[in-house]
């Protein structure tokens, strides 16, 4: 009797996820994105540029700090953002340097990581692949969507039970965008430059 309660009780849970709209699938996941995103949230972005190719970065996000590592043509570039300071460390030059972070300029990655903010707003979504484990979402942009700069397409991937995002395909302009790996835990440390960490590295202050 208890196996065919459990296999009746996996029966219904299955049929309450088959019945939910793509819609339903990303407002659940931005709601437990909301509650999540309260520890900091970090992730991995791979982002393909014609002729330069392919770099991956990595993320960490904890109120209003961030941190993002990415390596180019062999060069390591670490950046951190606290409020109006940046530092960047470039492992060619072994410098880092400090300038007044542009509150008015968003950078690329911080661009990218927005595209989880409202996934559905300004698209038309519909279920293009389901597995025991994921629903495929292609968000499609609406043609009463005004934003010139939001790509024409996405590919979202929700974890099915958690409700988690697993990865994220978008075409910005040229560039070709996959967010991927994330996870909820970023500590200080994460998030705060520490010059002990580039031992040997010479400073240079450019603020006034």
């Amino acid at each position: 009797m208890k196996r065919f309660i459990a296999l009746l009780a996996a029966c219904v849970l299955a049929v309450a996820a088959f019945a939910q709209t793509p819609e339903e699938i990303i407002t659940r996941m931005e709601e437990e994105l909301d509650k999540l995103q309260v520890d900091g949230i970090v992730m991995t972005m791979d982002i393909k540029i014609p002729i330069l190719g392919t770099m991956s970065s990595k993320a960490w996000n904890r109120g209003e700090k961030t941190r993002i590592e990415g390596t180019l043509a062999g060069v390591k570039i670490v950046t951190f953002i606290d409020g109006d300071t940046e530092w960047e460390y470039n492992s060619k030059e072994n410098q880092i340097r400090i300038k007044p972070h542009d509150t008015g300029k968003v950078s690329q990655e911080e661009s990218n990581a927005k595209l989880f903010d409202a996934v559905a707003e300004g698209y038309d979504v519909s279920l293009k692949k389901e597995t025991p484990a994921e629903w495929h979402i292609h968000c499609k942009k609406s043609r009463n969507n005004p934003n010139k700069d939001d790509p024409s397409t996405m590919e979202l991937v929700v974890a099915k039970g958690t409700y988690f995002p697993v990865s994220l395909s978008a075409k910005v302009s040229v560039i070709n965008v996959t967010i991927r790996d994330l996870g909820f835990t970023v500590s200080e440390k994460d998030v705060t430059f520490n010059p002990a960490d580039f031992p040997g590295a010479t400073i240079i202050d450019e603020r006034q």
